[in-house]
């Protein structure tokens, strides 16, 4: 079993999840009594009944947390259980545990809540003009574009608006807490960040971080959904553990899931672009009123992302953006895949969208030539290093013949069914933008048969970072790949870990354990060429689970070098510390270098429309990916084909809708439309070639976010065979949007 993989595991029903773990005789199982309004006041709370219910052995309101009732990571601005007021619909109330689910939930409707319900806000825009902001407003600039647009030869102006959007991981929030020895703890959850679990329950249970050992497996699925919002769940099981000394199991149903997490933030978006009569972009302006819903949780990190992607693949001298997240009655808005990168990019597209309209310059024409290059700087300072947006860009050309692909489009007769095509460019910046995280370590154990066993602080969550890691290894010992496994991720092998994300995972954690296998490699050669074969150390090498010396193999295998320095007392485990270099960025002035480098592409779509129903099918997107050298071609061109579809859902289908009082309208499986096997296009992707990437291991780059932005180009190739112009962007395109607006003009 060591040596499977997980594509294996997951192909045969083996892998296993939290809710996998079969539940003690004495477990107990805790539901929440989530609020049915979206703003409010308590006026009394009364759980006696419920407390007295067949099968119940605790219920908790906010005055019976132990510790602190705060999950508040950037801003303590987040209870656990709601106290004198309600912020949105789905905010947890009470904890009841039950020695039955089914019993526990029998309680649920026992439990005598009075509340006064008060007008919800849940528009960012009013949000904004009522003052109720998470945080004050952020702006970067470069040049002056005000002064320069009054100069610009066009000048277009627009809004643009993106929704939110479900993760829907197949797995959903989970997690199971057990007592440990002395008064501590032991959580298994379904978590990106191990260790923010373990300070979120050290805060909410009174306890030292050390009594807390937080173990992570696998997720099955997450894209950025258990980044943070994984917290409460593994604070309600812990707290059933700690408040009673029995394990306790915490997993939401489908509908809670929806209900209660966060989504993707929506945004709502005004710009200015100003350009000459050649068509270079010269000016930028843009205010980005964010949808936080009712607490931080990851707002402010994800705002300022937008703003760090607000240009896009291009080259602008003159910008001035300005971006607010606004506080609403809606469940706290969190991670997703981009990190707020894709709601700036689907604003500067459309900008380019409506120059085109008002210039007359055709939309490729705009895009190719403002491109940025190598040497250009960003908004925030930091030049462009080793830029491919230019190459992506006429690969695809070359590459997919599109010139005549364009024409065939463009010369497409008129009728029911019609055609439409667009070009996204990507260039998206790797690395936590807090600085601080951009940190990992390792953990590499080398055993006595010569298998070897590592630990690092990365989650596998269905994006192949363990492959990845096994790889680096394999590579970096010269030993075979199914002699290495990789651990459970785990605090108290691997500490203070950053969460998965940021498409950092490989990149961090891969380093750390790259560096930990060269000392331990070091040292076996080290010793064998000194003790054993009195020859240089830099004469030998190990290839293939065997011994060289000059590059002739040796009849020394792998297996006998670790035993010989094993019995020589030659250390086999080695920890490792990476962390990213030459990163800095001055939040006083809003410049820095906050990336160690960016990732380019760019994706061609096209599709075809029934203009009479306003059914679409995407037919065909061909994409040139910027990878570096990639350490799995097979890991990454799943990471981009499954990001591209998930970013076409993004644009044309998931469609998040509330009441004007905050009551969400597409909470369920049933109400809210993802893409399925019939919604993904034909896609062919080329990896640039003959290209590195110094700044990661290996030669690679990151691939978890970048393909996301591709399915940008959907909406706009939609907009094009629906033949909407106008300054009004507003996505989902879903089929009745489309139906609408094109009535709407004809």
């Amino acid at each position: 079993m060591a040596k499977m993989a997980d594509t294996e595991l997951h192909v045969r029903g083996l892998s296993r999840y939290v809710d996998d773990q079969v539940p003690p005789k004495n477990c107990l199982y805790c539901v929440i009594l989530y609020s049915a309004i979206a703003r409010g006041r308590i006026i009394s709370i009364d759980v006696n009944e419920a407390q007295n219910a067949p099968g119940i052995v605790r219920i908790i309101t906010a005055g019976d947390i132990p510790g602190e009732n705060q999950i508040g990571s950037i801003i303590l601005d987040e209870p656990l259980l709601a106290e004198d007021e309600i912020h949105y619909m789905g905010q947890p109330i009470a904890a009841v545990y039950g020695d039955s689910e089914s019993a526990a939930r029998r309680a649920l409707k026992l439990i005598q809540l009075q509340v006064e319900e008060q007008p919800a806000v849940i528009d960012p825009r009013i949000a904004y003009q009522e003052n109720h902001l998470i945080a004050p407003p952020r702006t970067f600039s470069i040049g002056d574009a005000d002064l320069t647009m009054k100069d610009c030869d066009f000048v277009a102006s627009g809004r643009a608006d993106s929704g939110a959007q479900e993760h829907f991981y197949l797995e959903g929030q989970a997690a199971f807490a057990f007592p440990a020895e002395g008064g501590g703890l032991l959580i298994q959850s379904s978590t990106q960040g191990p260790s923010t679990v373990q300070k979120m329950v050290s805060r909410v249970c009174g306890l030292p971080m050390n009594a807390i050992e937080v173990d992570v497996r696998r997720l099955g699925g997450a894209f950025g959904g258990k980044e943070d919002q994984a917290n409460a769940w593994a604070c309600f099981a812990a707290l059933g553990t700690k408040l009673t000394g029995r394990p306790c199991r915490m997993v939401l149903r489908r509908s809670e899931d929806m209900l209660a997490t966060g989504k993707r933030h929506p945004y709502s978006s005004d710009f200015t672009i100003g350009l000459n009569k050649e068509g270079k972009i010269l000016a930028f302006k843009a205010m980005y009123y964010q949808n936080a819903g009712a607490a931080a949780d990851l707002s402010t990190a994800i705002l300022e992302r937008t703003l760090f992607h607000s240009t896009g693949s291009y080259y602008v001298p003159h910008v001035q953006v300005t971006a607010v997240s606004c506080k609403t009655n809606l469940t706290p808005n969190t991670a997703f895949r981009g990190f707020g990168g894709p709601q700036a990019m689907f604003v500067f597209e459309a900008a380019l969208r409506e120059a085109s309209r008002i210039s007359g310059i055709s939309v490729k024409e705009l895009q190719k030539i403002n491109l940025i290059q190598t040497g250009q700087a960003f908004p925030y300072g930091m030049k462009a290093e080793n830029a491919r947006a230019q190459a992506c860009w006429e690969r695809s050309f070359e590459k997919y013949q599109l010139p005549k692909r364009i024409k065939a489009i463009e010369d497409h007769p008129a009728g029911r069914f019609s055609r439409g095509y667009s070009l996204m460019p990507v260039c998206f910046g790797i690395s936590f933008t807090n600085i601080t995280l951009n940190q990992a370590r390792a953990l590499v154990h080398i055993y006595l048969d010569g298998t070897v066993g590592v630990s690092t602080g990365a989650i596998e969550m269905g994006q192949g970072v363990n492959q990845k890691i096994r790889e680096i290894v394999s590579n970096t010992l010269g030993i075979s790949l199914e002699m290495v496994k990789t651990e459970s991720t785990n605090t108290t092998r691997v500490a203070n870990s950053s969460p998965t994300a940021a498409s950092s995972g490989a990149d961090l954690n891969g380093k750390a354990a790259e560096m930990a296998c060269q000392a331990l490699k070091q040292r076996i050669l080290n010793f064998m060429a000194e003790e054993q074969l009195n020859c240089p150390p830099e004469d030998l090498e190990i290839c293939a689970n065997r011994l060289y010396l000059d590059e002739e193999p040796l009849d020394i295998p792998w297996k006998e070098a670790v035993e010989k320095a094993y019995a020589a007392r030659v250390h086999l485990s080695a920890e490792a510390h990476y962390s990213t270099p030459d990163l800095h960025f001055d939040t006083a002035t809003e410049k820095g270098r906050p990336f160690a480098y960016h990732s380019y592409g760019c994706a061609y779509t096209e599709l075809t429309l029934d203009r009479l129903l306003g059914s679409y099918s995407i037919d065909l997107v061909q994409i040139i990916h910027d990878l570096g050298r990639s350490i799995n071609s097979v890991v990454d061109l799943g990471q981009i084909e499954g990001g591209l579809v998930q970013g076409i859902g993004w644009m044309t289908m998931e469609e998040m809708l509330h009441t004007p009082e905050g009551k969400p309208l597409t909470a369920t499986a049933g109400s809210y439309k993802v893409p399925d096997i019939s919604s993904v296009p034909q896609i062919e992707c080329e990896f640039l070639r003959d290209v590195d990437n110094p700044q990661a291991v290996m030669g690679s780059k990151a691939v978890g976010e970048p393909p996301f932005m591709y399915g940008i180009g959907a909406y706009f190739a939609l907009r094009m065979a629906a033949g909407i112009e106008g300054p009004r962007f507003e996505a989902p395109m879903t089929p009745e949007r489309i139906f609408m607006e094109m009535r709407e003009r004809n």
